[in-house]
């Protein structure tokens, strides 16, 4: 059976050149190429298929990364980053995605990372953010809570304060990566407060520490990537509470703010395309030629306008810096947008191949050795990227957040 992974060339000059200057095009050229080389073939065809990395697949690459310097980009350079611009970054990004990278986990670089570096003191930067950079420490988030998803201020997890530490009790739910990871931040309450999103505090602390519980969680995808997390007379060390008591909330959204950023996914999202454009010219169903079927150029073609436009948005706002005029309101707009690109491109894949996406794995695979030769790619892992793409609409702040965000800044700024 034929496997195309390897075959799916990125020209070297295409529409997002028009958009960068001659020093970004000459800094995506030499991402492009170490990612080439960086990225196993096995690594890469496994991801393009929809499956996610592999734990020890995520380590040996940001272990090359972290060589280079290049684990977290956005941080400043005093604590490690690379002094990139936003554009280069966003550049970085996309290339990952774009050659099927492992890509870097949010949880440490792009979430706890800059709340420490911003708010947590000397010794905590020491002990944590070297084991971000290099790769070797896997984080987890500890926010939501049964009933406590988008009103993540109802959490009830309690941290007492015990003098010398603290003890924890409670449970959080969605955990992504739990069951592997090595350190948790989580929000818990300290104190009651009119305000219920007073009173509550951010922790960091070790998985291995004595009264944690990880159970698995299946999700729909049948991948194993979420947990439910039990905590039960935790001990937390009073050097664990990160900045001030009572002041979790701030760094929450701080955090989260963070995690908004880079959440486009253009580049997987334009590798989608290239597939749809390759599922196009493979003879799927014999007598139909979907590279003339009008219905299914016209879905291409609508999706790929609003990937450019997606793009084209995401150079516009980051161009802007931090205190532009999309500041507040353009997190929200990427977000939204790329979520919806992001299900309408697994939607098409997976309505263009019929009965063909509803087989995974090695033994589907060999079961339709005889039909042609249908690639791989076009197989195996289809289903799974559209079951987990689901959930695009919902992580980061769900899609109605994200609206309603958009809403309020509009009727705001009416005279």
């Amino acid at each position: 059976m034929q496997d195309t992974n390897s075959q799916t060339p990125y020209e070297e000059r295409d529409h997002i050149d028009l958009l960068l200057d001659d020093d970004l095009r000459a800094f995506r050229r030499d991402v492009r190429a170490y990612l080439r080389d960086a990225v196993p073939e096995e690594t890469r065809n496994r991801i393009d298929r929809g499956y996610a990395p592999t734990k020890s697949e995520i380590a040996d690459f940001l272990a090359k990364l972290a060589a280079r310097g290049w684990t977290a980009p956005a941080w400043p350079v005093e604590y490690g980053g690379t002094g990139w611009t936003q554009l280069q970054r966003m550049v970085f990004s996309s290339e990952l995605a774009r050659n099927a990278a492992p890509g870097i986990p949010p949880f440490g670089v792009s979430m706890i990372g800059p709340v420490l570096y911003t708010f947590g003191t000397q010794a905590q930067k020491d002990k944590y953010l070297p084991g971000i950079l290099s790769g070797e420490d896997f984080w987890c988030q500890g926010f939501s809570e049964p009933g406590s998803g988008s009103d993540l201020a109802s959490l009830r997890t309690k941290a007492e304060d015990k003098g010398g530490h603290y003890l924890l009790n409670g449970q959080k739910i969605w955990t992504s990566k739990a069951h592997y990871a090595d350190r948790i931040f989580l929000l818990a309450r300290t104190d009651e407060a009119p305000r219920r999103q007073g009173g509550i505090s951010m922790f960091v602390l070790d998985m291995d520490t004595p009264g944690i519980v990880v159970k698995p969680i299946v999700a729909i995808d049948m991948n194993h990537s979420l947990n439910e997390v039990f905590f039960e007379d935790v001990k937390i060390p009073a050097d664990g509470l990160v900045g001030e008591r009572g002041k979790g909330w701030d760094y929450a959204k701080f955090l989260l703010g963070n995690e908004r950023t880079g959440i486009t996914n253009v580049g997987r999202c334009r590798r989608q395309v290239e597939r749809l454009k390759r599922l196009a010219r493979t003879d799927l169903i014999p007598g139909v030629d979907l590279s003339k079927d009008s219905a299914f150029l016209r879905d291409l073609a609508r999706v790929e306008a609003d990937l450019t436009a997606l793009e084209i948005s995401e150079i516009r706002i980051l161009s802007q810096g931090k205190n532009g005029p999309s500041a507040m309101t353009g997190p929200s707009v990427l977000k939204l947008a790329s979520a919806q690109i992001q299900q309408t491109l697994a939607e098409l894949i997976v309505s263009t191949l019929g009965h063909y996406a509803a087989g995974r794995g090695a033994e589907f695979i060999e079961a339709f050795d005889d039909l042609g030769g249908l690639p791989t790619d076009f197989v195996d892992g289809a289903l799974n990227e559209y079951l987990f793409g689901r959930s695009v609409s919902i992580y980061g702040g769900t899609n109605q957040i994200q609206r309603d965000i958009l809403a309020r800044a509009a009727l705001e700024t009416r005279p």
